[in-house]
């Protein structure tokens, strides 16, 4: 009765059954996983969204497949900023940057064709993918003190079903950003071997520890058939406003042919809501409402974390390029798993293991920098503690 594509595994795994029974104790757990930008206390203006949303062009429905016009020159004025050209007749708003992958995965693949996708990565992939009946297969990324696409091995593992490579800049959960090099290499892979190259830039406004030789953006290549991914969830802080998009660059007649099937796409959904694409304007152009107090937190935590750090500290962090998230190198005393149990059940602190990611060797742990400052600080403590008091410091 059901499909294959829907035959996963849904069984609780250690991590969540003790957050559950500490939960149904009542006993308090400092959520260091937490990444909802409306329930960490921004301070997001809530009278600046309700303005946004209160356009009596709401009550008039006229789709587009490609989204509202005002949105997509919108969403063409954010990439401006940043020097891109992304023009509205390249843009399709769709519900979420999710949708936007699903879109871009039935454009380029047929059911069994593979896309690459980076290791460590945000898990999300293989499910968008699957759902689409489309596998994936992991390109490493590789950590000398910051990381790097490793070539030779993505270059390995091309086959002959693979259709696209994503790319995710600044990657989740690692925080690194593609370098110029890195994206140019990837844009002359895709055009020698006629793969599109799909990159997801939603934490792109949030640098941290930014190289210089970052890439700006997908668009800014014009050699393959790319596409930039992202939305309001975390450009404007506004995941509950469900909007987001993708644009697509390259050559010229690539380009139009992508566009051509896009649109029938999308035509056949019509997800994106009125209210939210006429909102978008507005809620771009006073995205540093949400911006500066996420910066701020982001700054303010990666210090907290880097205090409590000392030179006998049995635990090290990896350089945060920008996002929302830190990658802390732990004792491999015992599994990522073992670990993340006993910390709930024994500190009452919740921390995603390494694994979750694709880590490729333990031990890791990952934690969000958007947690409310003395819940973060709090919480690092007593990891602090208890990875020193591990390794018998």
């Amino acid at each position: 009765m059901f499909s294959a594509r829907t035959r996963w595994d849904a069984t609780a795994n250690p991590l969540a059954e003790a957050v559950a029974r500490r939960r149904a104790r009542g006993l308090r757990l400092l959520d260091l996983t937490e990444s909802n930008p409306t329930s960490v206390g921004l301070g997001f203006p809530a009278d600046a969204l309700l303005a946004a949303l209160a356009d009596e062009g709401s009550a008039l429905y006229q789709p587009h497949p490609l989204g509202l016009e005002s949105a997509r020159r919108a969403i063409a004025s954010y990439y401006a900023a940043s020097g891109l050209t992304a023009p509205p007749e390249r843009t399709v708003v769709t519900s979420s940057t999710s949708e936007a992958y699903a879109f871009l995965f039935k454009l380029t693949c047929d059911p069994g064709d593979e896309v690459l996708v980076p290791e460590p990565s945000y898990p999300l992939f293989g499910y968008l993918a699957g759902l689409e009946s489309v596998r994936t297969r992991g390109y490493p990324l590789r950590y000398d003190g910051e990381w790097h696409l490793d070539r030779d091995a993505l270059l390995q593992t091309i086959g002959p079903r693979t259709r696209a490579v994503v790319a995710v800049s600044p990657n989740n959960p690692t925080g690194s950003y593609l370098k110029c090099d890195e994206l140019a290499f990837l844009s002359g892979v895709c055009a020698e071997r006629g793969l599109a190259l799909l990159c997801d830039e939603v934490f792109a406004d949030d640098p941290l520890e930014a190289p210089a030789d970052r890439a700006v953006g997908v668009l800014a290549q014009t050699e393959a058939l790319a596409f930039a991914l992202s939305g309001a969830s975390k450009i404007a802080a506004l995941p509950q406003l469900k909007i987001g998009w993708l644009v697509a660059g390259g050559p010229q007649e690539l380009v139009a042919r992508a566009m051509e099937r896009l649109e029938i796409v999308a035509d056949s959904y019509l997800s994106p809501s009125t209210p939210a694409q006429l909102a978008l304007p507005k809620v771009l152009a006073r995205r540093e409402l949400a911006q500066a107090p996420l910066r701020a937190r982001l700054a303010r935590n990666l210090a907290a974390l880097d205090a409590l750090h000392g030179p006998r500290s049995a635990w090290q962090r990896r350089r945060v390029e920008g996002g929302w998230t830190a990658v802390l190198q732990i004792p491999a005393v015992r599994p990522e798993q073992e670990w993340a149990v006993r910390l709930v059940e024994e500190e009452g602190v919740l921390v995603h293991p390494g694994f979750f990611y694709d880590f490729p060797s333990p031990a890791f742990v990952a934690v969000s920098l958007i947690v409310p400052p003395d819940e973060f600080r709090e919480g690092l403590e007593r990891l602090a503690r208890r990875f020193d008091e591990g390794c018998g410091r």
